[in-house]
């Protein structure tokens, strides 16, 4: 499992945006877990991601098992005065392997981005907002639904993955963009990005 190998530094949240691995028995959701109580961080928010199956088929059977951490499906949790969204949803990417969490672009998609609230502080999604760190082999993956509704909600941090290609941090307007990936195209894995809340 790859997030053994990833330089995570100690910080006071820890933001975990899908794809925990091929996630599709019990016992990988209890890896991951046991990886996780052994961090530092007072909290860790989960979301799944479109490899995380055994959560997308049973997401009680999922958060029973993820208890040393914060999963979000479709839901907020306040820590600290800071309101947390976290939803897994993606338009349908691959319909082979790698198709949790995956809706049809449009309709669907929109429904569940209506969901978010509008006090939203620090928004946590798999997929990236449209033309925000979203390329792969030259097409854009990211849901246009998704960037209308950042741009509505304005939340200040946007943190995401889903796309291999992009780790990193980008402004625009008054939201920061996180693309969160550490798995880099031929097995290359990346540090844990930090950034600081502004109080």
């Amino acid at each position: 499992m790859l997030h053994k190998q990833v330089e995570i530094p100690s910080g006071d949240i820890l933001i975990f945006a899908g794809d925990m691995s091929v996630c599709r028995t019990i016992q990988d959701v209890a890896g991951f877990n046991a990886f996780l109580k052994a961090l530092p961080h007072r909290y860790k928010i989960v979301i799944g991601g479109n490899h995380d199956h055994l959560l997308a088929k049973a997401p009680e059977l999922g958060r029973e098992l993820l208890q040393d951490a914060i999963y979000l499906q479709d839901e907020e949790v306040i820590i600290a005065g800071i309101k947390f969204y976290g939803s897994p949803w993606q338009p349908t990417f691959n319909t082979g392997a790698c198709d949790a969490f995956a809706l049809p672009r449009g309709k669907a998609m929109h429904e569940k981005w209506s969901l978010i609230p509008r006090d939203t502080d620090i928004l946590i999604t798999h997929v990236p907002p449209c033309g925000i760190m979203d390329e792969d082999g030259g097409i854009s993956h990211g849901c246009s639904d998704l960037l209308a509704a950042v741009q509505r909600i304005r939340p200040r941090f946007h943190v995401f993955g889903h796309i291999h290609n992009h780790s990193g941090m980008q402004t625009v307007g008054s939201t920061t963009y996180i693309n969160c990936n550490v798995k880099g195209k031929k097995g290359v894995v990346r540090p844990a990005l930090v950034f600081d809340y502004p109080l």
